[in-house]
């Protein structure tokens, strides 16, 4: 099971009102508790190898975070402003690859589903995508940075 799959499951979990799923394959075992309110609390992530016996890794244990990377902006004179957040650490690429031109500028005007940008983890290369539709108004990381989990990308304005 790789890593987008895992953050869809995340998704459709978080949206379906359940409180808790736990999947076990053949070598995966993973358990998602959410609140009432369709917040992922808890995410374990359980990899049983062959040789190595287990490898627990907590996946995206966030308190009261969405499941989205969308969240509101802190700042008192961005609070009109929404911010999208990074899902995952890696690497934060605008262009999808050198010779490209980059996703978006500041001013560009996106819609649900357009790809801002890509990050990089673990040599696999993650399109992260709009959850709203707005206007660019910021880009707070630099091209080629290392990024944290819910570290803020870009802010968008959406009206």
């Amino acid at each position: 099971m790789d890593l987008k799959e895992i953050q869809n499951l995340i998704k459709f979990v978080a949206n379906s009102g359940v409180a808790e799923v736990k999947l076990e394959m053949d070598d995966v075992k993973i358990t998602i508790r959410t609140t009432l309110e369709g917040n992922v609390t808890e995410t374990t992530y359980v990899q049983q190898l062959p040789a190595q016996g287990q490898l627990q890794q907590a996946l995206a244990p966030q308190a009261t975070a969405p499941a989205a990377p969308v969240a509101a902006a802190p700042a008192a004179e961005d609070s009109k402003y929404i911010t999208i957040k990074s899902p995952i650490i890696g690497t934060f690429y605008r262009k999808p690859s050198p010779d490209k031109a980059v996703f978006v500028e500041v001013g560009n005007t996106i819609s649900k589903g357009d790809v801002l940008c890509v990050i990089e983890a673990m040599k696999l290369f993650n399109e992260i995508e709009s959850e709203i539709s707005g206007k660019i108004v910021k880009i707070l990381v630099d091209d080629m940075s290392p990024v944290e989990f819910d570290q803020p990308l870009f802010l968008v304005d959406p009206s």
